[in-house]
């Protein structure tokens, strides 16, 4: 019995030095908790919408007033005419657009009936009809409260278009979010185990004191990567168009760029883990549990980044998917071109050169 005690007592002991160990016991369930707790949410509040009032009359203001007091929405923007609709939507700003006729109040007070149009971003159809059915409530609250006052009958009728998605089909969404998830997790995944493969195998010795400088070694691992992922893009998008119907709007050539860009920024990714770790369990792991479960969650993939907690929504600016959903959509379902995505572009390009430093840097200690 002695004797099972102590080894129980060592174990505890070696489990206890080891902090990658704890790590994986007690770190990641924690986290895993926090981030599926607040993130695994339909609701939404604080979304940005733009209000187009052709009436400014107290009915109207009123209205407006009590969508923005909900909770639900912001006003980011008071629109003056119908053309600079299509422009606020390309920007990223704002959910949905709310239009007020003219005469609003003039006519309810007439005819006992006005109508005011909801337009909503559907290259999201989840947030689209959440959002659509949030207005729709409030309009109807708003509806009823007049008929108490007035004692009159009042019918107010929205009229809701979705932009670039009419049918709200889901696959809209999820085409684009399956590359970017698919793209970052195998490309990472696959060049961390490779230099890994080279470390237990004892390989990585001879690439290290052979006359191919780092950056070569990197470039010569990454290059076969970028080829066999960009393969995948291109048959997952074909899938999707002729399977799925899911359209191409933007430039087809502008989308297989960035598509290589957000490729190499995976691969740059992968290269950096297997350069600090010296096993492919170690990678595989690192690459399914750190990349896997922040870019499902955090890219705003299925849910929301703006409903998450602000230590969530700074988490989520690390996150590279973030940043390539928002270009994949604005590409592929609003024909959005580098204008209007310079910001995201330059954030890809920086993370790329900053994984890439770190990489070669780590050779480079290796060598010395």
């Amino acid at each position: 019995m002695k004797q099972f005690i102590g080894l129980l007592r060592k174990e505890f002991y070696h489990i206890f030095r080891d902090y990658r160990t704890l790590l994986i016991l007690f770190g990641m369930p924690v986290v895993q908790l926090l981030i599926f707790g607040f993130a695994l949410t339909n609701d939404i509040k604080n979304a940005p919408i733009a209000i187009l009032d052709h009436s400014k009359d107290e009915l109207s203001r009123q209205l407006t007033q009590k969508i923005l007091s909900s909770g639900y929405f912001i006003l980011v923007e008071n629109l003056e005419s119908e053309d600079a609709i299509e422009a606020s939507f390309k920007k990223g700003n704002i959910k949905q657009v709310l239009i007020l006729e003219q005469g609003f109040a003039s006519k309810i007070e007439r005819d006992g009936s006005a109508s005011l149009q909801i337009l909503a971003d559907a290259s999201d159809p989840n947030i689209a009809r959440i959002l659509t059915n949030y207005i729709m409530g409030i309009v109807n609250d708003f509806q009823n409260e007049l008929m108490k006052d007035t004692k009159l009958p009042v019918e107010i009728t929205p009229e809701v278009k979705m932009l670039y998605n009419t049918e709200l089909k889901s696959v809209f969404m999820f085409v684009p979010g399956v590359i970017t998830v698919l793209l970052l997790l195998i490309s990472a995944m696959m060049t961390s185990i490779s230099i890994a493969r080279e470390k237990e195998m004892g390989t990585m010795e001879v690439l290290l004191v052979s006359p191919l400088r780092p950056i070569q070694i990197i470039i010569g691992k990454v290059l076969p990567y970028v080829i066999l992922a960009f393969t995948l893009a291109v048959v997952i998008l074909l899938l999707g168009y002729f399977v799925f119907d899911v359209p191409v709007r933007g430039s087809v050539v502008l989308l297989l760029v960035y598509s290589i860009i957000y490729i190499v920024l995976a691969l740059s990714l992968g290269i950096f883990i297997s350069s600090v770790v010296n096993s492919q369990q170690v990678a595989m792991l690192i690459s399914m549990a750190a990349l896997m479960l922040p870019t499902i969650m955090l890219s705003g993939f299925i849910f929301p980044v703006e409903n998450m907690p602000w230590p969530l929504q700074w988490m989520s600016y690390i996150i590279p998917a973030k940043w390539f959903i928002i270009i994949i959509r604005g590409v592929m379902l609003k024909a959005i071109g580098v204008g209007l995505l310079w910001k995201e572009t330059l954030i890809l390009f920086v993370m790329i050169a900053f994984f890439i430093g770190l990489s070669v840097k780590k050779f480079k200690i290796r060598l010395e």
